[in-house]
């Protein structure tokens, strides 16, 4: 339960600035933050016509986003802070479902790529993934996935932002969803603070591009969504509602407070070489590491990070923000979220990356996740396929 605290100049402290200071407390800020990434219908459906045009040209374009090229430097010290009993959130499907033993790794549907477009105009993407919640509407990935941390100032949302569950060289098999909100921890919003480093986003139902249709100039011209010619032809995207998140690929469970030492399957999309010039990952195919969580804790003064628990890996960035799960079920494909990957390591300098970490999911992240998974988006397509713009 870290606090950051201001710094009072000089040695002395008057009683009545220490009086106000505690009047202060009554009144502090909270530990949740909210900002809007696409707040209303014309913004989603711009955002939608951005990714899909000329056939999800700007998704196929899109390249990993690198946190960092070289990794930081750890020492273990500091510590987590369970702040209450571990307490956990049933996957979507498994309410009333009995547990199953199981051998294969399967992937879980419920992962895929965030996409966005940082102040550069480039479009970038990482790992997240589908989370339970009650309109099932949900996405859990790192707050630096949704945060440009590269301005100066207090972080801003990235622009244009949605989730591809399932994503694979341009294709969206599942649909295409516009982030609507974003959660994330105070400490991150303001002091950009890793040990707070996760997000959870609420989107709308998701758009399918539904092929295309060829018209005339006139229909061309006069057409608001995505369009695109070829050969001499003028074609227009057509989209119809994919519905919601949950409902297609399912929502992993969340667990909070809980013990370091139990093995987790990590997923995401590794695509950056090692800092030795290895590439052993092309960022096409979400892959998965096992292990488990090491009770040593890892601080990066650069990140703020002091908290942070860490496991044995060599993926590399392109998978930060995919989940860390635990009780896992490979026949299923769902377990509970207790972390994403945000940063990676070298330990033992021989410029390969071997450590991955995540915030420590504890009460304060459990009260974020409940207040994002009660809220609701809405759609975006009407019963025609038109966009709701």
């Amino acid at each position: 339960m870290k606090r950051i605290l201001l710094p009072v100049a000089g040695t002395a402290v008057s009683a009545g600035l220490l009086a106000a200071g505690l009047a202060g407390t009554a009144q502090a800020a909270p530990d949740w933050a909210t900002d809007p990434l696409a707040a209303n219908n014309a913004a989603a459906v711009s955002v939608v016509d951005f990714w899909t045009a000329s056939n999800n040209a700007a998704l196929r374009s899109a390249t990993a986003y690198y946190h960092d090229s070289t990794p930081p430097s750890w020492k273990s010290g500091g510590g987590y802070s369970p702040d209450g009993k571990p307490g956990s959130v049933l996957p979507i499907g498994e309410e009333k479902a009995a547990p199953a033993v199981v051998k294969n790794i399967n992937l879980p549907r419920t992962v895929g790529k965030v996409f966005w477009v940082d102040a550069g105009g480039r479009a970038k993407w990482a790992s997240g993934t589908s989370v339970q919640s009650k309109y099932r509407n949900l996405v859990v990935t790192a707050a630096h996935n949704v945060y440009d941390t590269a301005g100066n100032g207090d972080p801003k949302v990235l622009d244009r932002w949605v989730f591809v569950p399932g994503y694979y060289q341009g294709k969206a098999p599942y649909g295409i969803y516009v982030g609507k909100t974003a959660w994330t921890h105070y400490d991150f919003d303001v002091y950009e603070d890793y040990d707070r480093d996760y997000a959870f986003v609420t989107v709308y139902n998701g758009v399918l591009a539904n092929g295309e249709k060829k018209v005339t100039k006139g229909e061309y011209d006069g057409f608001t969504g995505p369009k695109w010619t070829r050969g001499g032809s003028y074609f227009i995207g057509l989209s119809r509602d994919a519905g919601r998140l949950g409902d297609n690929v399912g929502g992993q469970g969340f667990t909070w407070n809980q013990r370091t030492g139990q093995g987790v399957y990590v997923f995401g999309y590794p695509a950056a070489p090692h800092p030795d010039g290895d590439k052993p990952y092309t960022g096409v195919t979400p892959k998965w590491v096992y292990g488990k969580t090491t009770g040593k804790v890892y601080v990066s003064p650069a990140e703020k990070v002091e908290e942070h628990v860490g496991l044995k890996a060599a993926l590399t960035p392109g998978a930060d923000g995919g989940p860390w799960l635990v009780r896992y079920s490979n026949a299923k494909r769902l377990g509970y979220v207790n972390g994403v990957t945000s940063l990676f390591g070298d330990q033992d300098k021989n410029g390969r990356y071997d450590l991955i970490t995540s915030p420590y999911f504890d009460g304060e992240t459990a009260d974020i996740y409940k207040k994002a998974s009660n809220v609701w988006s809405g759609k975006i397509v009407g019963p025609n396929g038109e966009l709701y713009r």
